[in-house]
């Protein structure tokens, strides 16, 4: 019996063998999954912690894949999706609190709070990321943060559920404190009240801003690299002259230097080329080491060269 067989009999969610990534990615690159699992309940994600300590095999979480890059060799072990069975959204009149499932995308919850009166994440919008995701790395845009308005997060750790205030949350810019094997499956969040034609107002406008100035036409991960306070990484990159810069499929984009963008079945080395291309002539110019904001994963060597 292969390891799929053996998981998909001790979970209700669905298990597939070399599942491909790349649609689960908004690059729209990566190899194929070894184990691809969407499980529907608590218990399953248990199972399948148990399930890989047991066996001893590497272990991946991917939301809808908005800040990642994913090896062209693909990834092996386990990896799950909770876009299936984690979408609950509610709304308590009494509290006020929002709970939002780890699968829910962004834009929907947004929308979710919009409708319900509710303030302060319009502006989270058009990020393209999974709740989930948006937490662990406080993804923010528009001078919000994911973490803004969070009252609590429940998560699965060392086999039970269980359920962190904010200021256990060890939120930062782009940083969360959570462990490695932690897995976000729920959020709260407490947000004051608002106008929804006024709330829906500011929603439309940063969208049509983010659609105006960064390339949404094409796959892309978001931006690439962290803004090195108080300078921008988009702007570090232009001055070094790199805005257009190809290599292989990929692209410095010539609309917003600190996205690199798929245009032609680019492969994930095409893109690590051109991040360290940007971190080399940045850093040559300036001193400023650029750190990178999306994930890199699957590779069996970290492809980011060392400035140090």
């Amino acid at each position: 019996m292969t390891r799929s067989q053996e998981l998909s009999l001790l979970i209700s969610g669905s298990v597939l063998e070399n599942a491909p990534l790349a649609p689960f990615s908004t690059f729209r690159i990566g190899g194929a999954a070894e184990i691809f699992v969407e499980p529907h309940s608590i218990d399953d994600i248990i199972k399948i912690q148990e399930f890989v300590s047991l066996h001893s095999i590497p272990f991946f979480i991917l939301g809808n894949g908005s800040n990642v890059l994913i090896s062209d060799e693909g990834l092996d072990g386990i990896v799950m999706n909770l876009e299936t069975g984690f979408t609950t959204l509610n709304y308590n009149e009494s509290t006020n609190i929002i709970t939002a499932g780890a699968g829910v995308k962004m834009a929907t919850f947004v929308d979710f709070a919009i409708r319900h009166h509710r303030k302060g994440v319009e502006m989270l919008a058009g990020i393209p990321a999974t709740i989930g995701g948006a937490i662990r790395m406080n993804a923010g845009c528009y001078g919000g943060e994911t973490s803004d308005h969070i009252f609590a997060v429940k998560l699965i750790r060392d086999g039970r559920d269980i359920l962190l205030l904010k200021s256990e949350c060890g939120f930062g810019y782009r940083h969360s404190g959570f462990y490695k094997s932690d897995i976000v499956i729920e959020a709260q969040f407490l947000m004051g009240k608002g106008d929804p034609q006024e709330l829906q107002e500011i929603k439309v406008k940063h969208i049509k801003h983010r659609n105006q100035v960064q390339p949404v036409n094409l796959p892309n991960c978001g931006s690439v690299f962290k803004n090195p306070r108080p300078k921008f990484s988009a702007e570090l990159i232009e001055a070094a002259g790199l805005k257009g810069s190809r290599i292989g499929g990929a692209q410095i984009s010539p609309l917003h230097a600190n996205f690199i963008v798929n245009t032609d079945n680019a492969k994930a080395h095409d893109v690590t080329s051109l991040m360290n291309l940007a971190r080399k002539k940045v850093f040559d110019m300036t001193g400023i080491i650029l750190e990178p904001e999306v994930q890199l994963i699957g590779f069996q060597e970290n492809p980011i060269l060392s400035l140090s």
